[in-house]
């Protein structure tokens, strides 16, 4: 892993450049439609709302998180659409593009708890990041999912 240059940026729907936009929008077919075999939209009208975290090595998108606003998807801030790509699974993009997420939630939306919808075969992963399973689970595109939270670090 470390022999890979890393660089991360954060930036608004409207400060995405065409080719940005071309490759989380490709990457995030690639997994979730694709490989996941989920026939579902994935373009929801939330991400000219939200945030997007793109982890590159070299100019290659690695891994690609949706910072969503409180009051978009839950009343609190929440963490989307987090993939890695499938040529570097199991080599920790995901918990690094998971722990810039949370630094950036809080970064642009301020301390608070952080939602998200999880795919519950990624429980384990995602209670090592601090969050916690909240309510029942439920079929989200005939994916098992339940919802998370991460309480803020002020509370």
């Amino acid at each position: 892993m470390n022999s890979m240059n890393l660089t991360h940026s954060v930036k608004s729907f409207q400060d995405l450049n065409v080719d940005e936009l071309y490759e989380l929008l490709k990457l995030r077919s690639e997994v979730f439609v694709v490989e996941q075999n989920c026939v579902f939209l994935d373009q929801d009208d939330k991400d000219q709302k939200s945030f997007h975290l793109m982890l590159f090595s070299d100019k290659q998108l690695l891994g690609y998180s949706r910072l969503v606003p409180p009051g978009l998807s839950y009343p609190e801030m929440a963490i989307g659409r987090v993939v890695s790509a499938p040529s570097v699974r199991g080599k920790g993009i995901g918990r690094i593009v998971m722990e810039l997420s949370i630094q950036n939630c809080e970064k642009l939306f301020g301390a608070g708890n952080i939602r998200i919808g999880a795919q519950t075969y990624a429980l384990g992963f995602y209670s090592s990041l601090g969050f916690v399973a909240d309510g029942e689970t439920y079929d989200e595109d005939g994916i098992e999912h339940i919802e998370m939270v991460r309480k803020s670090v002020s509370d």
